[in-house]
Order: C-alpha cells, then sequence, then structure tokens
C-alpha cells in the first residue's frame, strides 16, 4: 500500500521545515551522500541476555513467553564487551537489538559501555525510550510500536517524534518478499519477530514519506539474515536509488566482496552490518579487516569534531567535561 491514503493526516514536510525546504535538503543529502565512503555498523544482537547470532526468519514466540530460533552463535562474552571492542576501533552508529524479553539490562550494560556511540532497538516506546538515551544511546530504533495490525500507525509515529525528536529516531524497515502465485510482489515491512506481514510496501513513495519523520533507516533482508548466503541486491539498489536519508542494511552479507557489492549497486550511499560471517560471531570474516577498510578514517573523524563544535558556538552551548568517558575519548561528551 501507499501513504495516499493518509496524507492528510501526515503533512508533507518534516516537522521542522516546510514542504519545499524539506524536499530540498533531502535531495541534497541524495547528493552529498554520493561522495561518501559507505561504513561499516556493528551489532549486538541479544537474546535471553546474551550476545548472539540468529537466522533471522527462525525467530519466534514460544509457550513460555520467551523466544525461540536457529542459533549459529552465542557468546560467552557479555554485551559490554562488544561495546567496548567498538569504541576502543571507533565505530558509531551500531546497533544494540533485544530480542524478545530478558534483554534490557544487558542493553542497558551495552550502553552504558559506549556513551553516544550505538542505536538501540526493541519494545522501544515512548514510555520507555528516554530511559535508553538517558544510559547512553544516541537513537532509538522502532517497529512494532509503529506499525500495528499490519498498518502504519502515523499518530504513534507522530507521538515518539515529540517524545524523542526526528534526530534521534530511526526507523527498522526489515523487510520480507511477499510471494504469491509463485511471483514476487515486491518487499514489505514484516514485524512481530519477522514473522507477519504488513501492507506497507518498501517503495519509492513510502520511503520518502517516511524520511521526513527519522533520521535514519535500518533494513534487515529478513529472508538472507543469519544465513550468509549474499545480499538482496534488489533491496539495497534500491535503498541506494531512493532513500534521502542515511540508511544501513543487514542479512546475508559473507565477505568483503558482499560488501562490495553494497557498496557498488548502493551507490555509495548505504551503509551495512555483518554478524554471524564475523569471526568474533564465529564465523570466518575477520572482523579486523572490515575495521581495516570499512571503519572510520582521521579525516572524516577530524570533520566531525570540527562539525559538533561548530553546531555547539552556534547554539551557544557550553561545554562540560563528562566524568564516565572524557578521559577516554580526549573531548567532552556530547550527551550532556
Amino acid at each position: 500500500t501507499t501513504p495516499s491514503e493518509t496524507d492528510e493526516a501526515l503533512p508533507r514536510g518534516s516537522p521542522e521545515d516546510g514542504p519545499e525546504e524539506a524536499a530540498l535538503k533531502m535531495m541534497q543529502g541524495r547528493e552529498d551522500s554520493k561522495l561518501r565512503r559507505v561504513q561499516f555498523r556493528p551489532c549486538i544482537d541479544l537474546r535471553g541476555g546474551k550476545v548472539t547470532q540468529i537466522v533471522g526468519a527462525t525467530l519466534k514466540d514460544n509457550e513460555k513467553g520467551g523466544t525461540e530460533a536457529v542459533t549459529n552463535f552465542e557468546s560467552k562474552k557479555g554485551a559490554a564487551y562488544f561495546a567496548q571492542m567498538y569504541k576502543k576501533d571507533r565505530l558509531k552508529g551500531g546497533h544494540v537489538i533485544m530480542l524478545g524479553p530478558g534483554n534490557e539490562e544487558a542493553a542497558l550494560e551495552a550502553l552504558r559501555a559506549y556513551p553516544g556511540g550505538l542505536h538501540v532497538g526493541g519494545g522501544i516506546t515512548p514510555e520507555n525510550a528516554q530511559k535508553y538515551l538517558n544510559a547512553g544511546a544516541s537513537h532509538v530504533i522502532v517497529t512494532s510500536y509503529v506499525f500495528k495490525n499490519g498498518e502504519i500507525k502515523l499518530d504513534k509515529l507522530k507521538e515518539l517524534v515529540d517524545t524523542v525528536g526526528k534526530e534521534r529516531l530511526v526507523l527498522d524497515l526489515s523487510c520480507r518478499r511477499l510471494m504469491k502465485g509463485g511471483a514476487s510482489k515486491g518487499f514489505y515491512v514484516v514485524t512481530d519477530r519477522w514473522q507477519k506481514f504488513t501492507n506497507y510496501e518498501i517503495n519509492e513513495e513510502n520511503i520518502m514519506m517516511l524520511a521526513k519523520y527519522c533520521s535514519e533507516f535500518l533494513v534487515h533482508g529478513v529472508d538472507k539474515e543469519g544465513k550468509r548466503s549474499g545480499i538482496e541486491t534488489e533491496l539495497v539498489s534500491f535503498l541506494g536509488s531512493v532513500s534521502p536519508i542515511p540508511v544501513t542494511y543487514a542479512g546475508g552479507i559473507r565477505s568483503l566482496q558482499d560488501v562490495q557489492i553494497v557498496s557498488d549497486i548502493g551507490n555509495g550511499r548505504v551503509d551495512f552490518t555483518i554478524g554471524s560471517a564475523l569471526d568474533i560471531f564465529g564465523g570466518d570474516l575477520p572482523y579486523k579487516d572490515v575495521v581495516e577498510k570499512y571503519g572510520p578514517d582521521e579525516e572524516e573523524e577530524e570533520e566531525e569534531v570540527e562539525g559538533t563544535a561548530n553546531r555547539n558556538v552556534a547554539s551557544g552551548a557550553t561545554s562540560q567535561t563528562c566524568t564516565t568517558c572524557a578521559s577516554s575519548i580526549g573531548i567532552p561528551c556530547t550527551l550532556i
């Protein structure tokens, strides 16, 4: 379905900009993103409080109130260990995903270990979002709260924007290919442990509409997730051609060659995450090789620090030192 039925319910501009200004900014973002190098966005998937890697399409609720899934890997190390590793390697924008109940404390430990460096998702609502932001999340990731009973709920989306701000909201548009009569009908957002199809198609009109109300998209190619069988090329190519805001793809990456494909067909505009294929999660793709080739470089970090300083000066913000992390990162923490 397209948002045509709900255009009147949701204004065509972003909450801060008029329609023309919002469209101009989106198109400028498209042009600028062609110049950037794709980035590795690490992950910490949690199930039962443990860092794990699963086959995404097998995740489902069980009768005992927990979840079950085909598991590729379960770590003996805690979530904070991986968060500290990502912090050491200066990897930002990674995601902590809570796959079902029993993961809250592990997620909070990861966020506290790397303040400002990670996004968090899984059961996020307006009522609990601030708790995770206060713990150190740079963004919250949302799917199920916005998509209910197979449909997008625009009132809930606007409620989240009002609560956390567009700039700290990531929409998870994890999707599966809908097949009917042996033919593909396109990719549709799935919810409820990725088992239930919504009527929301991943098409250009829907992507452009949602981009006005969040800062990034996270898109799992669910049928590829955890299988190390290669990427959803059609999906990546589409995202790289239409998304006006940053987007991270996850699902099926098994080698640096697959990452190069993401870079090429995504027009250098689709970042990526790797799970089961990495050696830190039981695979054979060296984590250090991915970081070396697709981690941050000094020029990008200098531009980010300078941009943050300029924004602080422009807004009249005063610098304070965070007693938790200033000594390790060398600059005042922007969380305070």
